[in-house]
């Protein structure tokens, strides 16, 4: 069996905000990694003892956040550019794909960090329902006929993920305490803003939980695999990204959209090189 499992970085815990956390130069970059790694390692640990064969770690956040060094030494490491970029490399070769240190999407209640791609995106909709950064690579996926079985990151993401593809085993590692102000007149500047609050878990108590959460995961896919299941969509796809303004670039609001696609995983790429439009206040 092998295990295809996409990282990324906010949803960590210990990882306290993005301005000393999250890129290369920060005051706390590395020790970010650090704890990135670590619950990567504890949910590969787990994979392993119930039975798994290979585990993939694909380093999804922006620049970068695997401490490559640190990795379990059983696991392989991916990071590099995709064409198209979806479904990020996931293809027939793996067998259940997992997430970590995932946080929630654009306009969660009680999330920490939260934004979708950026925190200049309003919303993304497939068909009228609203997705995060997890649901992008969640739906390529389902058209695959692979389950995704874990997720682990802030108490909304893990909300978000059981809505979505139910019967997936969650670990929530963190708790967002404030409400979300989700008001399209606010800048992408002051929404990152607002989203700086959590309640955390220590590092080894979430890697503990992780840990015991992997391994509960893969026991089930063993089995009663039939348990992991995903919401329906049927095409035609369509999708809706809408764009706060930036304050640092004078950037207003935008949208942009296609429509009329045959899968999902085509209509995503599609969007990326999607025309824009400005809204009006």
């Amino acid at each position: 069996m092998h295990i295809y499992l996409m990282t990324d970085l906010e949803g960590v815990a210990g990882v306290v905000d993005f301005k000393n956390y999250c890129t290369p130069g920060d005051r706390y970059y590395d020790l970010a990694k650090r704890l990135l790694t670590e619950e990567v390692n504890a949910a590969s640990d787990g994979f392993f003892e119930g039975g798994a064969d290979a585990v993939t770690v694909l380093d999804g956040h922006g620049p970068g956040a695997v401490a490559v060094e640190l990795l379990d030494e059983r696991c392989r490491y991916e990071r590099g550019i995709h064409r198209p970029v979806y479904p990020w490399g996931l293809d027939e070769g793996y067998d259940a794909m997992v997430i970590i240190g995932q946080h929630a999407k654009s306009g969660t209640p009680y999330s920490h960090l939260t934004h979708t791609g950026s925190f200049a995106c309003y919303d993304i909709s497939v068909n009228g329902y609203s997705i995060g950064e997890f649901g992008e690579l969640a739906l390529c996926a389902m058209e695959q006929g692979i389950p995704t079985i874990m997720v682990a990151g802030e108490e909304a993401f893990c909300r978000e993920a059981a809505d979505l593809t139910p019967g997936v085993v969650t670990a929530a590692v963190k708790r967002g305490i404030l409400p979300d102000d989700h008001k399209r007149g606010l800048t992408a500047e002051q929404y990152s803003n607002s989203k700086l609050s959590a309640n955390h878990l220590a590092p080894k108590a979430a890697c503990k939980l992780i840990r015991e959460k992997a391994l509960q995961a893969i026991s089930l896919y063993f089995t009663n695999r039939s348990v992991f299941k995903y919401r329906e969509f049927h095409a035609p796809y369509s999708i809706v990204r809408e764009m706060r303004a930036i304050e640092a670039t004078n950037m207003p609001r935008r949208i942009q959209k296609v429509e009329g696609y045959s899968t999902f995983t085509e209509a995503i790429n599609a969007l990326s090189s999607a025309k824009f439009e400005n809204l009006k206040d």
